[in-house]
Order: structure tokens, then sequence, then C-alpha cells
């Protein structure tokens, strides 16, 4: 069964984090729409060119299984003030879809929209004073209701196959594991 997957992207956004969360969750079988809050085309965080594959604002009619977002500065802060995206994350919750975020953009886009209020979450250690509820700061992957969140690049593949279980089980995550040597039969 396939599900719908958005992955906003922004200028500035974190490469490894975006790239191995659209991969893995390919890898899975999820339809994956690359959505960039600007234009088409972003340069990420470490001058890495992605191809977006449509605008943000021209997914507000679908529905979407997952609203995942790579961190990364300043793309972050470029996905917080989309309004459009605000619009598409705040409908998650409201329908209990899932929605995460790593590194940045737990504290600098899901906490600016009170999108963690009463959750516990974890991000990149340098935001962790920004996350209201950080009990769980140092935990690499959280996930609490409808909400994953991750910690940074370092946690990118174990983050992207706790998405894959959230949507599909464990088991097609482990296979996916094995699939790309991440962990032993």
């Amino acid at each position: 069964m396939s599900r719908k997957v958005l992955v906003p992207v922004a200028d500035g956004c974190e490469e490894i984090e975006a790239v191995t969360i659209v991969d893995v969750l390919r890898r899975a079988g999820a339809q994956v729409t690359v959505a960039s809050v600007d234009d088409l085309r972003v340069t990420a965080s470490r001058g890495v060119k992605l191809v977006a594959d449509r605008l943000v604002k021209e997914c507000l009619d679908e529905s979407f299984d997952l609203v995942v977002l790579p961190g990364g500065m300043p793309g972050a802060e470029h996905l917080r003030d989309s309004p459009e995206l605000a619009e598409l994350l705040k409908g998650q919750k409201e329908q209990r879809k899932l929605y995460g975020a790593i590194c940045a953009a737990p504290a600098v886009v899901l906490e600016h929209h009170g999108l963690l209020e009463g959750l516990r979450a974890t991000g990149h250690p340098s935001f962790a004073e920004r996350l209201d509820r950080s009990q769980d700061a140092d935990s690499r992957v959280v996930v609490d209701g409808g909400c994953a969140t991750s910690q940074g690049p370092g946690t990118a593949m174990e983050f992207a196959l706790k998405l894959v279980e959230l949507l599909y089980d464990k088991a097609k995550a482990d296979d996916i594991a094995r699939a790309m040597v991440v962990k032993e039969d």
C-alpha cells in the first residue's frame, strides 16, 4: 500500500536529511513529493543543488499521510516563514495525521507554530533550549502522538527508518535497513 508523503525544502535546508528521508521513504514504496516553499531549484546548506517536484502552495488541496521537514539553517527559517506550509502542518495535526521534523526544524518550525504543544520532542542539540518540553532533547529520535522528531544529519537514517515503521510497520523498516546494510540479520 502506497503512502503519500510531502517533504518540503527551502534554500539552506540540510541536504543529508532531505535526501535520506526522500530516498528511504521511496525505497519503502511511499509516493514522495518534494515541494519547495519558494523556487523549484533549491541550494541546500552545503551548496548541493536540489530540484523540487513542485511548490508547497500547489499542494494545499492534497492529503498526505506524512509531512516531514528537513532542518538546516537558514532552511528551517524559510520553512517556518511559509504560510502555506504552516497551514499544511496544522492540518496534519488537526486530522491526527503524521508530521515530523529533524535538526533545527522541530524548534524553528514546529515549536514556533505550536505543533509540539504537549508533546515530547528532540532536535539538534544547539536548538534544544528552544524546545518547550526538552526532556527528550538528548534522544536521537522521539515519537509522541503523531509527531516524530530527530536530532540532525547523523540521525537522518535512523529517523527515516522510524518514519517507514510509522507509515507501514517495523518489518518493512527492518527489511529496508538490512537491504541498505544499516542493520544485519
